[in-house]
């Protein structure tokens, strides 16, 4: 059964009326850089995956993210506790509960000349509005009404109804393209942009200049980036290269053929290359977590008994003792994330794991186990084989499961085809990991309203709705972490989202190399623009 990826929120996050919130201004060009200005060395680094989209409006990819985030600007960054901050955008907040604005920097232009306007920012947010462009961008769009350039640096966003999360995450997770580029090519959701009529219009640090699939994606330094010490990127080129495994990945960079490996480290291998001589492995903060889902429209997983009995199949220590090696830790099963101190609710316990405790609640929900002790059902549960450390802990849940009588049949695929089953729908349980949970509010409207872009459960619980829509229209931040408690308490009772874990992430690069700029989670980490666009090599 195929479902719609698509956010349509019903009432969101209120500010008070005639809230005006403005941020810290930008940074000065290199205020945090450590760049050592220009050279005319290439930093190569390892993915696993290819490109799926090389419009940056669509889409949830990684790589996608790590080379399109090269080319197109967001206008806010993100601090390690999730906080937002300036980026393009120099100041955003709220003239009024239902108005909210980006004021923008003048310094800068796209790769072909024309300057970046605030004409561009709210051509971006209606297009994607408009043509429904499918992905994270388009889900935080559901209470924007229109947005408008009220002058050159300004865009003024007219909002359906009060929405207080919806100006940091559109700040943060939407990017702006050239509207001289995308407009004359019709629906944004359709357009390509490959490169193939002409080549790639930009406002990054680097612009793509070649591409071939399973092997390599090029970019070259833009001369022009007011964002970086000095207003010129550090590496000549970037260059992504392809890679089966991490583990390959691994071997490239002992050998000096990559400099960088974009992916996390399996934590096996963090202690082993932060002794090799030649490497240096730099930490990142973690935002995310990762979980797993089970899909209700599936035969049995409607009951919540059965959801429970896969719950307590699960030796979470042993995950992360084993797999994690000690690196990561519990959320108590909550979606409410411990890094989010203000809302995380430690009264809310982790699914203990017990067997026998799985085995009464299938039994409760009519199933009985045959003369070997097996019920009667299995469960298909994906993941994708790029993921290291999931590929390792999705074996771990069905040996468990295995003690409760309860049959998991594993399906690990390449990433692309990983994204498009669960785009789809097309699991019983859905194993993975999610980089940046940010916003309480918008988090929980993502994955649990109906229709959420990942919502991977399709839970439609009239209770969580409302509590989840009264957290949106509440600006009192303490009465909003008491109703987003109220909520996570129905996820964690209902089994609507097991989260298993979060940890920081590492990643390892040549010493040959300075000048990284960590920022939180993988989809950041050290191959952000900013970092890139700092690197210099060492010599």
């Amino acid at each position: 059964m195929k479902h719609s990826r698509f956010l349509a929120l019903g009432a969101t996050a209120a500010v008070a009326v005639g809230l005006v919130a403005c941020a810290p201004t930008a940074p000065e060009p290199g205020e945090s850089s450590g760049s050592a200005g220009p050279s005319d060395e290439t930093i190569s680094i390892g993915t696993t995956t290819d490109v799926v989209n090389f419009n940056p409006v669509l889409g949830n990819s990684r790589t996608d993210s790590w080379i399109t985030n090269l080319m197109y600007p967001h206008l806010l960054s993100i601090s390690d506790d999730g906080s937002k901050e300036a980026h393009v955008a120099t100041e955003w907040g709220y003239v009024d509960d239902t108005t909210g604005f980006y004021e923008i920097r003048d310094d800068l232009t796209w790769s072909d000349g024309e300057p970046l306007t605030a004409e561009d920012v709210a051509w971006t947010l209606n297009a994607v509005k408009r043509d429904q462009a499918p992905g994270t961008f388009f889900g935080q769009l559901g209470n924007l009404d229109t947005a408008t350039a009220v002058s050159d640096t300004r865009v003024e966003l007219t909002l359906t109804q009060p929405d207080s999360s919806i100006i940091d995450e559109i700040g943060f997770w939407g990017v702006v393209v050239p509207k001289h580029v995308f407009e004359p090519q019709g629906s944004i959701a359709e357009f390509a942009n490959d490169g193939s009529d002409g080549g790639w219009v930009g406002m990054g640090p680097f612009i793509m200049s070649d591409f071939q699939v399973g092997q390599h994606y090029t970019l070259e330094r833009v001369e022009d980036y007011p964002l970086v010490e000095g207003g010129v990127p550090g590496p000549a080129e970037v260059v992504y290269r392809v890679y089966p495994d991490v583990n390959t990945e691994i071997l490239a960079l002992q050998s000096g053929e990559i400099d960088v490996i974009a992916n996390a480290l399996p934590p096996a291998q963090v202690e082993q290359l932060s002794s090799t001589e030649g490497l240096q492995v730099i930490e990142a903060a973690g935002l995310g977590y990762a979980h797993l889902v089970y899909n209700m429209t599936k035969e049995g997983l409607d009951d919540v008994r059965v959801r429970k009995a896969l719950a307590h199949a699960v030796d979470y220590e042993a995950i992360r003792t084993v797999v994690l090696q000690g690196q990561a830790v519990s959320t108590g099963s909550s979606a409410l994330m411990p890094v989010l101190s203000k809302y995380y609710d430690d009264l809310i316990t982790e699914y203990e794991f017990d067997p026998e405790l799985s085995r009464s609640l299938m039994e409760e929900a009519g199933y009985t186990a045959d003369a070997d002790g097996d019920f009667p059902v299995s469960f298909r549960l994906i993941y994708s084989l790029q993921d290291s450390v999931t590929s390792q802990w999705a074996q771990m849940v069905k040996d468990s499961a295995a003690r409760a009588g309860i049959t998991i049949e594993l399906q690990g695929t390449e990433r692309n085809t990983y994204l498009s089953m669960t785009n789809e729908g097309d699991y019983d349980i859905y194993a993975g990991n999610f980089a940046i949970m940010d916003d309480p509010v918008t988090n929980f409207a993502l994955s649990y309203l109906p229709g959420g872009a990942i919502n991977y459960t399709y839970v439609d619980d009239p209770e969580l709705n409302a509590l989840i829509e009264e957290g949106m229209v509440t600006f009192d931040e303490d009465d909003k972490i008491a109703i987003m408690r109220e909520a996570n308490q129905i996820v964690h009772d209902q089994v609507y989202d097991n989260i298993m874990y979060t940890q920081n992430l590492f990643f390892a690069a040549s010493d040959e190399w300075a000048g990284f700029i960590s920022k939180p989670s993988e989809l950041l980490s050290i191959v952000n623009p900013l970092s890139l666009a700092s690197a210099y090599p060492v010599e």
